[in-house]
C-alpha cells in the first residue's frame, strides 16, 4: 500500500471503549450475584469497585483525550436505573446524564450502549430474554434512558453482542442465566431482536431522529481440519448464524438461523426491517471449528497456525480475518462502526502492532469500499475481564488493581500518533524517536477521594 493508502480522513473517528461493570464498580446486579455463586473461573474473584470510573469519569476523559480520542464508549447500568422492576431511579439518571454533558464538553462523541451483558437482578426471574415479557421490560428501560440522550449526537447500540449473551448465558450456561437449552436460546434470540425495535420507537419517540445499531461480536472462522467436508460446512453456519443472523434480521426484518442439533428459528419481524443505522462490530480473533459426532456437533479452538503465538488470554492473532469480515458487512450497504478492537498484552509490548496491524486491515477494507466510520479500540482502561476476572489487561492504560493508579503503556503514545496525524506508520518509526517539540506529555492520572 502506498503512504497516500496509510491516510486516514480527516472525519474518520477514533474513540475508546469501556463498559459499565467493567469499571464503574459498586454495582448490584446478576453478574454479582453470578460472581458470589462462585460461578467464575476463580470462585473467590469479585468485581467490587470496578476501577471506580463512577468516581474518576472527569480524570479517564482527560486520559481518552490525551490519546487523542475523539469519541468514548460507555454504557448505562440497567441494574442503576431500575434497581427494582418498575422503579426507576431518577438521580442515577441525573448522574449518567451528568457525566455524559461533561464527555462532551470534553470533545468526546458519546457511543452510548444501552445493554452491555449485565442485568438488574429481578431480570432473570421476572421477565428472561425467553419470554416475550421481556420486550416489554427492555421497551420501559429505553424509555428511561430516553432523556438522557438529548441534543448529545450520540451513537447510540441498544445490545452488545447478543450471540456471545445467548451462546455463554443460554446455550453453554457459563455466563448469566445459567441456561444450557437450544429451545431457548432461539426464542431469546427473537424477543432480543424484538427488544432492539421497541428500543428504537421508545428513543426516536423523544429524541427524533437517532443513529442506532448493535455491536456485533463477528470472528474469522475457519475449519479445524481443512480437508473435513463437515469441518468446513461448520464454518459455513457458524458465519451465517454467529456474525450475520442478528444483523440482517434489523436489515431485512428476517430472522433465520439453522445450526443442526443446537437450534434453528425462521421467523419475521417486520419491524426490525431498516432498523439500525450503522453496523457496529467487535474483533479479536479466529475461531478454528470442528465436527464431533455427538451434541453439540461441534468445538472450537484458537491455534496458532502462523507462529505468531497467541494473545495473554489463548486467542489467534489473525488480523487478516478483521479485514475479511469487515468486507463481509458490505452486503447491508450501511456505515461501519468499530465498537471494539484489542488485545490482552499483559507485558504492555505487544499492543502497539496489533493496533498497527488491524488499522491497516481497516484501510484496506475502506480501500475496497466499506464505509467503515469510526475505530474504538478496547479498552481505555485495563479492567474486569467477564469469566477471566482481573488477569487480562487489554487497556492502553496500565491499572494498578490495588491503588487505581493509571499508567500509560507504549500503545498510548502510538495511538495518539495515528489519531493525531491520521497517518499509520508503524510503530517503531513512531516509539524509537523523540516526542515532537512542545507535544505534551502522556499525563499519569493519580487516585482520588470519591466525589
Amino acid at each position: 500500500m502506498s503512504a497516500h493508502d496509510m491516510t486516514f480522513p480527516s472525519d474518520f473517528t477514533f474513540g475508546v471503549a469501556t463498559s459499565a461493570y467493567q469499571v464503574e464498580g459498586g454495582l448490584e446486579n446478576d453478574w454479582a450475584e453470578w460472581e458470589r455463586a462462585g460461578k467464575l473461573k476463580d470462585p473467590h474473584m469479585r468485581c467490587g469497585r470496578g476501577v471506580d470510573h463512577w468516581n474518576r469519569y472527569e480524570e479517564d476523559y482527560g486520559l481518552a483525550r490525551d490519546v487523542g480520542a475523539t469519541a468514548f464508549r460507555m454504557s448505562l447500568e440497567w441494574a442503576r436505573i431500575e434497581p427494582e422492576r418498575g422503579r426507576v431511579d431518577g438521580a442515577v439518571l441525573e448522574a449518567y446524564r451528568e457525566r455524559l454533558l461533561r464527555m462532551k464538553a470534553r470533545g468526546l462523541r458519546p457511543v452510548v450502549t444501552l445493554h452491555h451483558f449485565t442485568h438488574p437482578s429481578w431480570f432473570h426471574r421476572e421477565t428472561p430474554w425467553h419470554l416475550p415479557r421481556s420486550v416489554d421490560a427492555f421497551r420501559a428501560y429505553a424509555r428511561a434512558c430516553a432523556p438522557v440522550l438529548e441534543g448529545l449526537d450520540a451513537l447510540v447500540i441498544s445490545l452488545n453482542e447478543p450471540m456471545v449473551l445467548l451462546l455463554g448465558g443460554y446455550l453453554q450456561g457459563l455466563m448469566p442465566p445459567g441456561i444450557a437449552d437450544g429451545a431457548k436460546t432461539m426464542a431469546a434470540l427473537e424477543n432480543m431482536v424484538r427488544a432492539h425495535v421497541a428500543a428504537r420507537e421508545e428513543l426516536q419517540a423523544v429524541l427524533g431522529r437517532v443513529e442506532l445499531g448493535i455491536s456485533q461480536n463477528m470472528l474469522a472462522f475457519a475449519p479445524d481440519r481443512w480437508w473435513n467436508p463437515m469441518d468446513r460446512a461448520l464454518v459455513r453456519l457458524g458465519a451465517q448464524a454467529y456474525n450475520h443472523a442478528f444483523h440482517e434480521a434489523l436489515v431485512s426484518g428476517r430472522l433465520r438461523v439453522n445450526m443442526p442439533g443446537i437450534g434453528s428459528t425462521r421467523v419475521d419481524v417486520p419491524g426490525a426491517r431498516g432498523s439500525c443505522d450503522f453496523i457496529g462490530m467487535n474483533y479479536y480473533t479466529r475461531a478454528h471449528l470442528r465436527f464431533i459426532p455427538k451434541p453439540p456437533f461441534i468445538d472450537f479452538k484458537f491455534r496458532d497456525v502462523n507462529g505468531r503465538g497467541l494473545t495473554d488470554i489463548g486467542w489467534e492473532l489473525w488480523p487478516e480475518g478483521f479485514g475479511q469480515v469487515l468486507r463481509e458487512l458490505k452486503r447491508y450497504g450501511l456505515p461501519v462502526w468499530v465498537t471494539e478492537n484489542g488485545i490482552d498484552d499483559r507485558s504492555g509490548l505487544r499492543r502497539p502492532d496489533y493496533i498497527h496491524a488491524h488499522l491497516k486491515e481497516l484501510l484496506a477494507a475502506r480501500a475496497d469500499g466499506v464505509d467503515v466510520r469510526g475505530y474504538l479500540y478496547w479498552s481505555l482502561l485495563d479492567n474486569f475481564e467477564w469469566l477471566e476476572g482481573w488477569g487480562p489487561r487489554f487497556g492502553l492504560y496500565h491499572v494498578d488493581f490495588n491503588t487505581l493508579e493509571r499508567r500509560p503503556t507504549p500503545a498510548c503514545r502510538y495511538f495518539r500518533e495515528v489519531a493525531t496525524t491520521r497517518q499509520l506508520l508503524p510503530p517503531e518509526a513512531v516509539l524509537h524517536r523523540a516526542p515532537a517539540p512542545g507535544a505534551e506529555p502522556l499525563r499519569l492520572a493519580q487516585p482520588s477521594a470519591a466525589r
